[in-house]
């Protein structure tokens, strides 16, 4: 008998996705499977914005792009309770290996930081944990968008919305659960639907934030289970209604965006949020028992390197100063001297 293959897909490995929907030109993303740790994720959003970060992500997936125009928005959508979409395969997707819960908080924190008077927009909803967080100008262009399960549930039944146009096959109005992922397919909707009535903030020099946690499919897997055809109707309207939401953010920032979106079926490890506080005390540090030097901030080559060259300047500089100064004809280089010896000539 033959020997067969047992190189293992890292597919296969690592079940959860992370999918490039659009990017800009100056944001490369190669084709390939490698895996990215879930807890780089973070990273990977700040390093595309053109932002640094304190550790270096060795992963060849993402290039280094042009340095000079970066995107004016990044999307960022987690949807829970699937490891993978339907998405459309002009896409680039990869594995996550170790699919930990993360949050774009840090990348919120730099843009409000770095822009503050410029005011961006930065907006992160988990719609059906009723949690929202509006930025700068995103108070004032989403207005209007519902955030609370209340409102949501009206926003549903107006003239207006999803219901009309959306093909709910084998999904019911009358189901608190369809009508919960029916409704997080409705901000999406609204965030294009208002963001379009404000495209100025498109054009500013500003980067735009997005996060959205999605995990009504995975409370349709709980209740129907996921071999149902309700659940298999729900993951393909949510895959068409992703990259519907992703053209359209994208064309409204006209071609400078990026959108991902990260598919988990279950984390590794559970979730648990930080509450900020500015009454939060210090944290004690371990005394260090193997006598290791202390890590280094990650400015530290940086702050270095400026003050050695500029040593180096200054040490040569003063060299090439003292030796011309050492080796002067005053009779020929100094007008000091030259004045002095034509006064003596004509008396």
């Amino acid at each position: 008998m033959g020997k067969s293959s047992l190189t293992p897909n890292p597919r296969s490995i690592f079940a959860n996705e992370f999918n490039v929907l659009r990017s800009p030109e100056s944001v490369i993303f190669h084709q390939g499977n490698w895996p990215i740790p879930g807890e780089r994720i973070p990273d990977l959003a700040a390093l595309s914005m053109g932002f640094s970060v304190e550790e270096d992500l060795s992963w060849p997936g993402l290039a280094v792009g042009d340095l000079f125009r970066r995107p004016r928005a990044t999307v960022l959508v987690t949807v829970t309770g699937i490891d993978k979409l339907m998405l459309p395969e002009h896409g680039i997707s990869y594995p996550i290996e170790n699919a930990v819960p993360f949050n774009l908080d840090g990348v919120a924190n730099a843009i409000h930081t770095l822009f503050s008077e410029e005011t961006p927009v930065v907006v992160q909803l988990a719609p059906s944990e009723e949690r929202v967080y509006m930025v700068g100008k995103a108070n004032s262009v989403f207005e209007d968008l519902s955030v609370t399960l209340r409102q949501l549930r009206n926003r549903l039944f107006q003239d207006n919305s999803i219901l009309a146009s959306l093909p709910l096959n084998s999904l019911s109005r009358n189901n608190e659960v369809d009508l919960l992922f029916l409704s997080e397919l409705q901000v999406l909707h609204d965030i294009t639907s208002l963001l379009s009535r404000h495209k100025h903030l498109a054009k500013d020099h500003s980067p735009d934030l997005y996060s959205l946690e999605l995990s009504g499919l995975e409370e349709i897997g709980k209740r129907y289970g996921e071999d149902s055809q309700q659940f298999k109707d729900a993951s393909q309207i949510l895959a068409d209604s992703l990259q519907k939401f992703a053209d359209e953010m994208y064309n409204l920032y006209g071609g400078n965006a990026v959108v991902e979106v990260v598919t988990v079926k279950t984390y590794d490890t559970p979730f648990v949020r930080k509450s900020r506080s500015i009454l939060e005390t210090s944290q004690t540090i371990p005394g260090n028992q193997y006598n290791l030097g202390y890590p280094y901030n990650f400015n530290y080559a940086v702050v270095f390197n400026i003050i050695l060259w500029i040593m180096i300047g200054l040490i040569i500089a003063v060299i090439v100063i003292s030796y011309n100064l050492w080796n002067m004809d005053p009779g020929y280089d100094s007008i000091i001297y030259r004045m002095t010896n034509q006064k003596i000539r004509m008396d």
